[in-house]
């Protein structure tokens, strides 16, 4: 167990590594020279002379070597040193963890409730295969599945908030800005993870071990708690964790139409304005969660999985 624990710790690493200089050179593969890009955000000017440029060039360390300078980018990246903003001047971990923190309650939000109806929804209907309870859930989590985004938040404001007036419409007051927004990101994930615990729970309920512990006399319901659940849930566990990452930086629909000040808003607007630091502190920070969920969802496996368990082990 623990050499697989210090083999993903390296993979974790390495593809950290990896991602943080392709990250690096995102000012270097456009057409705009990042230097002008600074110099007119700093002083809100064009028509700079080439000996202003070159100055803020080896102020910046822009005249190193690419490596040298990526050594020295990364040095301070590992600190959460990113420089400050083009726009609003501030230091950019400020503004992204900010984000961060936002973008993480609404992920949980969204994906729990999801979650918490998918498993025994998708359990129930795996019980009543064939029935019509059955096929209206599967029905349903296909619709949720279908229905897009940017319909849905647009349809969830004028009818909860606007015709009936329960919720905030728009921004991050509190934790009634939290439920519209959320449920709206919890409709296609939930339809995702119903279907997925519908066929899992199906395969379990017909593998040979079910069927010998029918055959023992328990009755369904033990039976699914104490044997089929903990294997049937191996799949939206790993479903969870790649929704998880990606919504903490995905969300961007959502995030802009409701107001939400997350990642994918920073992200996006950070694109729009060309403000490349905070483009490159967002992109590491969802790329190093996202790493890091993926490698904690392997964990979950070996402690959910006697089989990963004991393979693990072996290895």
């Amino acid at each position: 167990m623990l050499i697989f624990i210090l083999r993903r710790l390296a993979v974790l690493m390495l593809a950290l590594l990896v991602v943080s200089f392709l990250v690096f050179l995102i000012p270097y593969i456009g057409d705009t020279d990042p230097v002008r890009a600074l110099a007119r955000a700093r002083f809100g000017r064009l028509d700079l002379d080439a000996a202003a440029i070159e100055a803020l060039r080896i102020e910046l360390g822009m005249h190193k070597p690419l490596l040298v300078q990526y050594l020295d980018w990364l040095g301070k990246a590992v600190t959460g040193d990113f420089g400050n903003s083009y726009m609003s001047r501030e230091p950019v971990i400020e503004q992204v963890w900010s984000a961060l923190k936002v973008s993480i309650v609404l992920t949980l939000a969204a994906l729990g409730f999801a979650f918490a109806v998918a498993v025994p929804v998708g359990s129930i209907a795996a019980l009543r295969q064939g029935g019509s309870l059955d096929t209206t859930i599967k029905s349903l989590s296909q619709a949720f599945v279908a229905v897009p985004e940017y319909w849905l938040a647009p349809m969830s404001i004028l009818v909860f908030a606007l015709y009936l007036g329960w919720l905030p419409s728009a921004g991050w007051r509190g934790a009634e800005s939290v439920i519209l927004p959320a449920l709206a990101l919890s409709l296609r994930p939930m339809g995702y993870f119903t279907q997925v615990m519908r066929a899992s729970m199906t395969d379990v309920l017909n593998s040979p071990h079910i069927v010998a512990a029918h055959s023992r006399g328990l009755s369904v319901r033990r039976t699914l708690i104490a044997h089929g659940l903990r294997n049937a849930l191996l799949p939206v566990i790993t479903l969870f964790s790649m929704w998880m990452a990606g919504l903490l930086g995905g969300a961007v629909v959502i995030e802009v139409i409701f107001a939400v000040p997350g990642m994918g808003r920073l992200v996006y607007s950070a694109i729009v304005n060309g403000d490349l630091p905070v483009l490159q502190a967002g992109l590491v920070a969802i790329v190093t969660f996202a790493v890091l969920i993926n490698t904690l969802t392997d964990l979950a496996y070996t402690v959910l999985n006697p089989v990963v368990r004991f393979n693990n082990a072996a290895a």
